[in-house]
């Protein structure tokens, strides 16, 4: 099993990176908490989780031990695979998941693509216990850089929702009615945390 990878960024996208060792380029999914912590590093090591399929091998990667920690409990939930559990960590920080489970709040937790109200009572139910014996670690501070609103902010934005499984109509008119209501200028993981919770 792949511990952590520590090495050069070489790609950064909203889903995943690219993280070079030794001439080895890695393709490792994250979640915009991710994202939003590597910011410009040029060297990163992120904990990382390897699912193993029939067909195919992903490797998961998480800024801390605490986030790869919800990961896992929430993969081991029947019903919610890795890439759920990426969209659960994008769409809920750490703290606002973990408040969610430990408050029987639902209705936060279903707001996730993908989540609907069975599987959230399953969260709940499975993890409450865990979360208020483990405390999973300080919430995720989410540092939001701005960026310009423009747009490659746009089609940035476009492209994660679309990886992350959205129809592109409904990822772009998500995005515009966002940017609409924004006063100031809004970041990258901002702008799709906010689409997310809006589809």
């Amino acid at each position: 099993m792949i511990a952590y990878l520590k090495g050069k960024l070489a790609y950064k996208d909203p889903t995943y990176v690219i993280i070079d060792i030794q001439g080895v380029g890695y393709m490792v999914k994250i979640s915009l908490a991710t994202y939003s912590w590597i910011k410009d590093q040029e060297l990163v090591m992120l904990q990382t989780f390897l699912h193993i399929k029939e067909d195919a091998h992903t490797l998961y990667g998480f800024k801390d031990e605490a986030e790869k920690k919800l990961f896992l409990a929430l993969i081991s939930i029947s019903g919610v695979g890795p890439n759920t559990a990426v969209m659960v960590l994008s769409s809920l920080d750490t703290s606002e998941l973990e408040d969610a489970i430990v408050s029987g709040d639902y209705s936060t937790i279903q707001r996730v693509k993908g989540i609907g109200l069975k599987t959230a009572q399953r969260i709940v139910l499975e993890l409450k216990d865990k979360i208020k014996k483990d405390s999973y670690g300080e919430s995720a501070s989410m540092g939001t850089g701005f960026v310009q609103r423009n747009n490659k902010l746009k089609q940035e934005a476009l492209q994660a929702l679309i990886t992350l499984g959205f129809p592109k109509a409904v990822a772009e008119k998500n995005i515009s009615a966002i940017l609409k209501k924004s006063v100031a200028e809004i970041s990258l993981e901002d702008l799709i945390k906010a689409s997310l919770k809006s589809s």
